[in-house]
């Protein structure tokens, strides 16, 4: 762990991308390498978007994969490919837990800054562009209006107690995002922060619209899956949602919310700016079809 911390600080000095190991339930996904008694690389896989049934036949399981080494081996490609053979192969063995009925890509995610990172997935191994995301930032501190509804609306907070009520949640989330549905085991990871909550629009005891908040270190607000059904957009529910949302956040200590959006998405994009936030990173992500045979 004292080496991990090491690593960790040197590659979040160069503001890249980093996952943490997680609880040790996840240490199976993790694979360090060591040279001279000195941790050089640190990779790690985990299971992001799970394709229910009943979705298209083209839709994918997502499988991530995130790959760091000491800032001066950070294109040393002998290291990289040890290690994403390793990774690879644990990557086949979680799909093999995944629905068959649906494909599953293998992908990674980089800032847009880590060339050198990026050039390996994409000139080494032959991972294709996926999309890009902007990860967005609003200040607290600065006034957040107050919004009403229509009177046949109501609000509440859901902390999703039950089975059953998560179920309820991933088949609305699943219809709004069918092609990267949620999935059990991130909302139980989501629901494990601080302060987490849902928080719901209905219309008499139908959820239309819906967003996710929590604290993370630092007393970070995050806002997450920020969705309004079909046959309710329009209407000004994701921004009383998002309004809603940094109030709770604010009233928790959180001095500063954070989000991500796809930059394809120029709808959200322009909503979220229109309640104050802004731009903070760019990332982009790749694919590559996991096949059992090997890449």
């Amino acid at each position: 762990m004292p080496q991990l911390g090491e690593l960790y600080q040197a590659v979040s000095a160069a503001d890249a991308l980093f996952w943490w190991v997680g609880d040790q339930e996840n240490w199976g996904n993790v694979f360090c390498a060591f040279e001279d008694g000195k941790m050089v690389a640190k990779g790690q896989v985990d299971i992001i978007n799970v394709i229910p049934p009943g979705c298209a036949p083209n839709c994918k399981h997502h499988i991530y994969v995130n790959l760091k080494t000491v800032t001066q081996r950070e294109r040393d490609n002998d290291l990289l490919s040890e290690m994403f053979k390793v990774l690879y192969k644990r990557a086949t063995v979680l799909k093999r837990t995944l629905p068959e009925a649906y494909g599953t890509f293998l992908c990674v995610g980089n800032y847009a800054h880590e060339i050198g990172n990026t050039a390996f997935f994409t000139e080494e191994i032959g991972f294709q562009p996926l999309e890009k995301l902007y990860s967005m930032e609003r200040s607290l501190e600065e006034p957040i209006p107050a919004l009403a509804l229509e009177d046949r609306y109501r609000y509440r907070l859901w902390k999703m107690e039950s089975a059953e009520e998560e179920e309820k949640y991933l088949k609305l989330e699943a219809e709004v995002w069918p092609e990267a549905p949620l999935g059990l085991a991130r909302l139980r990871e989501y629901k494990g922060h601080p302060n987490w909550t849902a928080i719901n629009v209905l219309e008499g005891d139908t959820i239309i619209g819906s967003t996710l908040a929590w604290l993370e270190e630092g007393n970070v607000g995050v806002i997450e899956d920020v969705f309004v059904r079909e046959p309710w957009r329009q209407r000004g529910i994701a921004k009383y949602l998002l309004y809603r949302a940094m109030s709770y956040l604010q009233a928790h200590g959180s001095a500063t919310v954070k989000l991500q959006v796809k930059a394809a998405n120029e709808t959200a994009l322009s909503l979220y700016q229109s309640v104050g936030f802004a731009k903070d990173q760019e990332e982009h992500r790749f694919y590559l079809p996991l096949q059992e045979e090997g890449y």
